[in-house]
């Protein structure tokens, strides 16, 4: 069974882990919307990347 210290520790890697592949798919979309070859691929990727970033109210 597990300790609750080496399960937030899981827990923790497993956020940090999540937010580091979050950020670099959006570096990604972002280098793509300006590094694209085609209109129509920019145009693409600048809609995904305001898709991942847009802002819900709370």
């Amino acid at each position: 069974m597990l300790d609750l210290p080496q399960l937030l520790t899981y827990a923790a890697a497993l956020s940090g882990s999540a937010g580091l592949l979050y950020a670099g798919v959006l570096f990604l979309v972002a280098l793509i919307s300006v590094l694209a070859p085609t209109p129509e691929r920019r145009k693409d990727a600048r809609t995904t990347l305001s898709i991942l970033v847009r802002r819900r109210s709370r």
